[in-house]
């Protein structure tokens, strides 16, 4: 399934959401990509959109959650990158 949560992180002149999936990353890029997302906008376990998308993602079948069920949702999928890994990743040398 899709979720997405309520729009409460500002940033960059906008306030966002995350969205994410709580079976899989495949579903979850799937979706982005019918929805226009950019890949930019992925960031290793869920996607930030900004709030004038919300609406339309939740149209196109995202199910509104508030933020902590989604964490929480996505801590059980297995998903969930947490800060501390998010930390060792950007520590790594980049292959490219």
């Amino acid at each position: 399934m899709i979720l997405i949560d309520t729009p409460l992180w500002p940033k960059h002149g906008t306030v966002w959401a995350h969205l994410v999936s709580d079976e899989s990353i495949e579903e979850l890029r799937a979706f982005a990509d019918r929805a226009g997302l950019p890949a930019r906008s992925f960031d290793l376990d869920h996607y930030d959109v900004p709030v004038d998308r919300y609406d339309d993602l939740v149209a196109a079948g995202a199910v509104a959650v508030s933020p902590r069920e989604l964490v929480e949702r996505l801590r059980r999928s297995g998903l969930r990158v947490t800060p501390r890994e998010r930390r060792e990743r950007a520590a790594r040398p980049s292959l490219g």
